[in-house]
């Protein structure tokens, strides 16, 4: 009886003592980089820029005349990476986009 508590104490305890939990790495969203921007030209229609980008992840009923393209990452349970592009449209098409990519892809 007593080797059968000792192995149950000890079983709780190295549960407790566990140095850490595995943490995964998380990304969410449109990965983009300068390349598919380069394709983009003005007076494109929308279907041929999600071509090129993808869907969007944001929809704005507001503001539609605008695709957000947003990328986040984080590495094991670390900090949030974030990239951001929104396109704009106008009555011709494609107008411009704002940009603001991550310096290197983290996609592993």
């Amino acid at each position: 009886m007593q080797k059968l508590l000792m192995l149950i104490l000890v079983s709780t305890l190295a549960g407790c003592i566990f140095p850490g939990v595995y943490k995964i790495n998380v990304q969410q969203g449109n990965i983009l980089d300068h390349e598919q921007l380069a394709q983009l030209n003005k007076g494109m229609s929308r279907e041929e820029v999600r071509s090129i980008l993808g869907t969007p992840v944001l929809y704005n009923p507001v503001q539609s005349s605008r695709d957000y393209y947003i990328y986040t990452f984080q590495e094991s349970g670390g900090d949030i990476k974030e990239q951001r592009v929104i396109v704009y449209y106008d009555a011709a098409g494609f107008d411009h986009y704002e940009a603001q990519l991550l310096d290197k892809n983290p996609v592993y």
